[in-house]
């Protein structure tokens, strides 16, 4: 039986990544220590998923190890050598890694070396899926000329009229730390990929979303919205208007793309991975989609000031990953990501 291991198996790519190979036939290696819960606090909490994994995949095979632990991730890849490894454990909070940059920077970078070095000893045949983020462009994305329409910023230059492609700069723009470490795993993958021959891919993604996320206020920003909503709570919004656009992009179609990947693996690929403009929205547009379907109306106040180095308008352009993978293509649309995320969390509160 093939095996995968997955990273930060307990979060929501991770997680749907293990659900979705386990039912191709692999033996699913999760990887994951909660770490969640030590950058957020109990809100932030999965194991409940964790949970969910070991009673519903019989191939689940849990490990409860951090990716800091060098000599700890040696071991494992010296004795599992999975035939394929997804790697989404990360510091995923741009506002948090600001507060912890040596933990962000360990984890995000130094982690993903960790891996990629044990992958390199012993199963550099086996393809490395990263999950990156669009935050390794940085602001860059906010000197596209934009208009201002009623409910959201857009391009207003053709050359994006599809997205974000991935041959936008990386330079002389501000990350946040979290987009830095992030910005040195990327391109230590792509390098792991070019000067030993490995399989490796960083997929840069947009707001990756889903019924399993565990959405908090500095991270999930769509999954925290509805929950914002449903409980009745007060949701804080961050200048621009509220118009700031982002494109969603559900949970098993990233999956869906990673196992695209792992059957035809290329050698230090990018792609942005997102929603692309057919999935995108803005905070506002998001009020009023959850408004309507959940029949609540939002409270949320406002607040004069963006988060320091975030995205006015990003979506991602899908044209790279629809041309080297023509039979992948986005199959959860917006309304049906507010409805599954809707459920998640009426079931998870009882």
């Amino acid at each position: 039986m093939k095996k995968i291991l997955v990273t930060g198996s307990s979060g929501l790519i991770g997680s749907e990544v293990c659900v979705f190979f386990a039912k191709q036939g692999f033996a699913v290696h999760g990887l994951d220590n909660n770490q969640r819960a030590v950058f957020f606090g109990e809100a932030g909490d999965t194991r409940w998923n964790q949970q969910r994994l070991q009673t519903a995949l019989p191939e689940f095979a849990h490990h409860e190890l951090d990716i800091r632990d060098r000599a700890g991730v040696q071991e494992l890849l010296k004795t599992l050598r999975p035939d394929v490894i997804v790697h989404t454990a990360a510091q995923p909070s741009h506002d948090r890694a600001a507060q912890i940059p040596f933990d962000d920077f360990d984890t995000n970078a130094g982690g993903t070396l960790n891996l990629l070095e044990a992958v390199r000893q012993h199963c550099p045949e086996s393809p490395f899926i990263h999950m990156s983020t669009n935050k390794v462009y940085g602001d860059a994305p906010n000197n596209i000329a934009l208009k201002e329409l009623d409910t959201r910023w857009e391009y207003d230059d053709s050359t994006y009229e599809n997205g974000i492609a991935e041959s936008f700069t990386i330079d002389q723009s501000k990350h946040s730390l979290f987009g830095a470490s992030k910005v040195a795993a990327d391109v230590m993958v792509q390098e792991y990929g070019r000067y030993f021959g490995i399989p490796t891919c960083c997929l840069r993604g947009g707001c990756l979303t889903g019924p399993n996320h565990s959405g908090v206020e500095l991270h999930g920003f769509l999954s925290y919205l509805v929950k914002c909503n449903l409980e009745e709570r007060e949701y804080t919004v961050f200048g621009y208007k509220g118009k700031q656009v982002r494109d969603n992009i559900h949970s098993l179609d990233v999956a869906r793309f990673m196992w695209a990947f792992y059957q035809n693996p290329r050698i230090g690929e990018v792609y942005n991975l997102g929603g692309g403009k057919q999935n995108s929205c803005s905070i506002l547009e998001a009020f009023k989609r959850i408004e309507s379907l959940g029949g609540k109306p939002m409270k949320y106040k406002y607040v004069d000031k963006n988060r320091e180095g975030d995205h006015i308008c990003y979506y991602s352009d899908l044209s790279k990953m629809r041309s080297h993978y023509p039979d992948w293509d986005i199959t959860k649309s917006l309304d049906d990501i507010f409805s599954e995320i809707l459920i998640s969390w009426r079931e998870r509160q009882g």
